[in-house]
């Protein structure tokens, strides 16, 4: 079994750990079954304005936020995801016996992304607009390969969401869809976003188990945020990944729970 983690770069904090969580990593790791991709946006936004730089972030026509990433902050966003966050997650991880491998999209060429040249968004008076796609890119290779190899030799790679793009420039992938591509990309089971609320939640409770097509049904209602992990979850099951799941990462035993169907809301073929 192949299982691909997304978590967010809140999950794991050396102050506020769920040691439970770590145990999970620990076995699944044991079993030479895991790979962990981490997010850190809000880092991200914390350095930047202390550098100076102001974030800027733009709404696309189907309602996603991302950030605008012109050449400065895509230097502030690789050094914080690709250094300071990944190292993080990987020394903490291997405090505890996991013995993780951080990477980025650059090391091995692990991640290639087609740089976008023009994005549109909606301005502020609620009109379509092209603009510069700055150094933003949507992922079109993954070396499966090199995952591969390193989870061989016992390793747990821990992956940032940085792309090299065509001209070997630094890029600003999305961390879900990131997730996703490597999912597909090395033939994973499972498919699991640790995020901090318990699912999907259609009224207030969690929808337990849904099919894809149903699930496309509710994109509008659900809030951008977990829309972006939907739309990266059913990319990764039309691309053979067997299922995904979305729950959170704060409770016991998270990774098994999801695993056995016991947590979360699971999307299926």
């Amino acid at each position: 079994m192949k299982i691909v983690v997304k978590i967010g770069g809140d999950l794991i904090k050396e102050d506020s750990i769920n040691k439970s969580l770590i145990e999970d990593f620990k076995e699944y790791a044991k079993n030479k079954e895991l790979i962990i991709v981490h997010g850190g946006g809000d880092r991200v936004t914390e350095i930047a304005t202390k550098l100076g730089k102001e974030q800027k972030f733009v709404i696309s026509p189907e309602g996603f936020k991302s950030r605008y990433t012109d050449k400065e902050t895509v230097e502030i966003y690789t050094m914080v995801m690709a250094g300071e966050i990944n190292k993080k997650i990987v020394r903490l991880l291997q405090s505890f016996g996991i013995n993780a491998i951080g990477l980025s999209g650059f090391d091995g060429a692990l991640l290639r992304a087609k740089r976008k040249e023009r994005i549109v968004i909606i301005d502020e008076k609620g009109r379509k607009r092209a603009i510069d796609g700055g150094y933003t890119g949507k992922i079109i290779s993954v070396n499966s390969g090199l995952i591969l190899l390193l989870m061989e030799k016992g390793y747990v790679p821990v992956i940032s969401p940085v792309a090299m793009g065509e001209a070997f420039e630094p890029l600003n992938v999305d961390g879900d869809r990131t997730a996703g591509a490597i999912a597909k990309s090395i033939n994973a089971n499972i498919l699991i976003y640790l995020t901090d609320v318990k699912g999907i939640l259609m009224n207030g409770e969690v929808i337990r188990k849904i099919n894809i097509n149903d699930v496309e049904k509710l994109l509008e209602k659900i809030g951008p945020g977990m829309s972006t992990k939907v739309h990266a979850a059913i990319d990764a099951i039309k691309g053979g990944v067997e299922k995904a799941i979305i729950t959170s990462g704060f409770i016991e035993k998270p990774i098994t729970k999801a695993i056995k169907e016991e947590e979360g809301t699971v999307i299926y073929l």
